[in-house]
């Protein structure tokens, strides 16, 4: 094989540095059980993994991890050898140590803000995932304050002050809370059920020691007290020593409303983050800036994908061309699948009559998600938030014997759902939306085997992307159900045989089913560790009943089927943002939007350019010419738009009738005729390689 065109060649050592930048941060796991494609469990994989030194500028064609540049053949350097340092993240479920922590870092933040800011009312200030947040009714914050406040809870921290257990009545409570005007936490009191009520107490004695005995009086809070108390049920550390002020950020401003309700008051809500160690901070630091650069909204703008017009309103999407395609691709890889898999396909109308869901029971349960209702000729008609009520219809259409089923019907059907302004973000939570909807309807008998087709179907469909490590829940009867316990034991047996022959690893949440029936839940885990809900398959007892829905068995006799609801993607718009995030839009060369861009030197080679991007065309691979900037900037802005093959024409490719071809996740290929070049790219994308 000829050797890259000597221009290419000498442009992209110019831009080694751009295309092989650090990676400081590899894939996290948070604390749970995942389950790999083997069914082996792979444990408690509890971990933000941040290595020093690492050199990469992304994921690779099968992303489960980020991939060294170096690997690639033609950017060979030197090895230089570096040592990794690995910093496991704990997380609130597997420290008791580290949830004390940031409970107690949300008080001590409060302690610090109520003495910068003596009229900051307190609110509500709990632990989260990642840290903590408290909130506030005060002035507007801004980003700056935040320094001030950090400094002061690096104060009380460094004074080891102890946190201290009191139980009083309710009316010693409430007394206390009107002594120090704090309308929020007699809200807050007037819904805690329990007696005695718990008080946790900072104080310190004028002296700067701690005061040794509370008593039963009033303490005040504010910029002149030496003590601060909150309603709390704890836990916390036991003093503000045990607090690493080196492992504690805060991370910003935002504002909440109260209750999150929009009608009430806005708020202003601190968020921080606390880690046992400072190492610990710093690679949860790493984590949050390759979240960052891998952030959807911004790909999605910077690549051309999607978009969200305000003329048109929030959370409704506007695929771009290069974002439809890909959507497209994942269309017509689910149809197909789910036609080899036995389903038929259907289409159905985006609104209906407000009658039917009344029948279905939406206008009961589901109101506050549902957008106002039209009167069309003196009858009202809906938005469909859910597809199920309109496959139903299609069941109903006509009467079935048992010899019929199982009767699988899928819809790749939008839906409507109203959500809060402040609630959207990006595609993950948006107005409008696709499902991937699918409804079973089956015997008693047949659940368990639908079920283990359902999971197969969800495993082949995943893997496609890359995504072969799950967690599985199996969420069983809760108290308030509808069906018998015959049916339930039948049902939650059948999904937990299903489970065992497929040989997942899966948790049981007892009592944590809908009340309509049992259901298994699968999130698939990212490049970087994180978590996405995307397949259920759920029982359904309820909606057979409410649409009265039989079919005739071996002795003529009219009984209810059972229906199962399951979705593998869950939304295309969500799934649509998880996959960007998970490449960091470098979608693998057969997913994405263009696969090959031909480059010429000059405008002399434009036309055999144009004549090698027709060829590909026609074989179905999707390719365009770009010109008209020298060929150092023409070959930058593939790299931006992470173009996965690039070839250059030169004079000497144009006299010969060949490319020299540079691959985004192989390095230079080198120079090759154009036969040649056409029949590898089709047999990776066939085969679903990279170049």
């Amino acid at each position: 094989m000829a050797t890259a065109h000597s221009l290419f060649t000498s442009s992209l050592r110019q831009h080694r540095q751009l295309l092989s930048k650090p990676l400081l941060y590899l894939p996290i796991s948070l604390q749970s059980s995942f389950t790999s494609i083997s069914g082996r469990n792979l444990g408690n994989r509890a971990g933000v993994y941040a290595e020093k030194g690492f050199r990469g500028r992304g994921v690779s064609p099968s992303p489960a991890i980020a991939v060294d540049s170096s690997t690639a053949a033609a950017e060979a350097e030197p090895e230089v050898k570096v040592e990794k340092e690995r910093v496991v993240l704990p997380t609130n479920e597997s420290s008791e140590k580290l949830l004390r922590i940031r409970h107690t870092c949300a008080h001590v933040m409060a302690m610090a803000v109520q003495k910068l800011f003596p009229d900051a009312k307190v609110t509500i200030g709990p632990w989260i995932e990642n840290g903590f947040y408290y909130d506030f009714d005060m002035v507007p914050l801004a980003n700056r304050d935040l320094k001030r406040i950090k400094k002061e809870m690096e104060r009380i921290i460094k004074q080891n002050l102890p946190l201290i257990r009191e139980e009083v009545s309710r009316d010693e409570a409430e007394k206390r809370i009107l002594a120090i005007n704090e309308p929020y936490k007699m809200e807050i009191l007037e819904s805690i059920r329990e007696e005695p009520v718990t008080i946790y107490h900072i104080v310190e004695d004028d002296s700067g020691g701690v005061a040794a005995d509370l008593g039963t009086g009033g303490f005040y809070k504010g910029a002149e007290s030496n003590e601060w108390w909150d309603l709390c049920a704890g836990p916390h550390v036991d003093s503000t020593g045990h607090i690493n002020k080196k492992a504690v950020e805060l991370e910003s401003v935002a504002g909440a409303y109260w209750r999150g309700d929009e009608k009430n008051k806005m708020l202003q809500r601190i968020y921080g983050t606390a880690w046992e160690t400072e190492e610990q901070l710093e690679a949860y630091l790493h984590f949050k800036e390759e979240a960052k650069r891998r952030d959807h909204r911004r790909l999605g703008q910077d690549l051309d994908l999607f978009s969200i017009q305000d003329d048109a309103g929030g959370g409704l999407v506007f695929w771009h061309p290069k974002g439809a395609i890909v959507r497209h691709i994942i269309e017509d890889s689910w149809k197909s699948m789910h036609i080899k898999g036995g389903y038929d396909l259907l289409y159905t109308p985006h609104v209906a009559r407000a009658d039917l869901w009344k029948i279905s029971g939406h206008l009961d349960f589901y109101r506050e998600n549902m957008y106002n209702q039209m009167e069309i000729e003196e009858e009202l008609y809906q938005l469909r938030p859910m597809n199920c009520p309109f496959h139903v219809l299609v069941y109903k259409r006509k009467l079935h014997s048992y010899r019929d089923f199982p009767i699988r019907v899928a819809e790749l059907g939008t839906v409507y759902r109203y959500e809060l302004s402040g609630s959207l973000h990006g595609l993950f939570r948006v107005r409008g939306f696709t499902q991937d909807d699918a409804h079973i309807f089956c015997l008693e008998d047949q659940i368990k085997d639908e079920i283990r087709r359902v999971l197969d179907l969800t495993e082949e469909i995943l893997l496609q992307f890359g995504f072969d490590k799950y967690e599985v829940n199996l969420s069983t009867r809760p108290e308030k159900a509808v069906g018998s316990n015959d049916i339930w034991e039948k049902a939650t047996t059948a999904l937990r045989d299903a489970l065992d022959d497929k040989g997942w690893e899966y948790q049981t949440d007892e009592g944590g089913g809908a009340f309509y029936g049992p259901k298994i839940d699968l999130k698939i885990e990212d490049a970087l560790g994180r978590k996405w809900q995307c397949s259920t398959v759920q029982v359904d007892f309820n909606l057979p009943q409410r649409f009265d829905i039989t079919y005739v068995d071996s002795n003529a006799e009219k009984k209810r089927p059972i229906m199962i609801h399951r979705a593998v993607l869950g939304s295309l718009e969500r799934f649509f943002g998880v996959l960007i995030e998970h490449y960091a839009g470098e979608f693998p060369l057969w997913l994405s939007p263009i696969q090959a861009r031909i480059l010429p030197v000059t405008d002399t080679q434009l036309e055999y350019c144009n004549e090698v991007a027709i060829r590909l065309k026609e074989n179905n691979i999707r390719a365009e010419v770009c010109h008209g900037e020298r060929l150092p900037k023409l070959i930058r802005n593939a790299e931006k738009q992470k173009i996965p093959v690039m070839a250059v024409v030169g004079p000497k490719e144009l006299e010969t009738r060949s490319v020299t071809v540079r691959s985004r996740f192989g390095g230079e290929a080198g120079t090759m005729k154009l036969d040649d070049f056409l029949s590898r790219i089709k047999d990776a994308i066939e085969r679903r390689n990279s170049f």
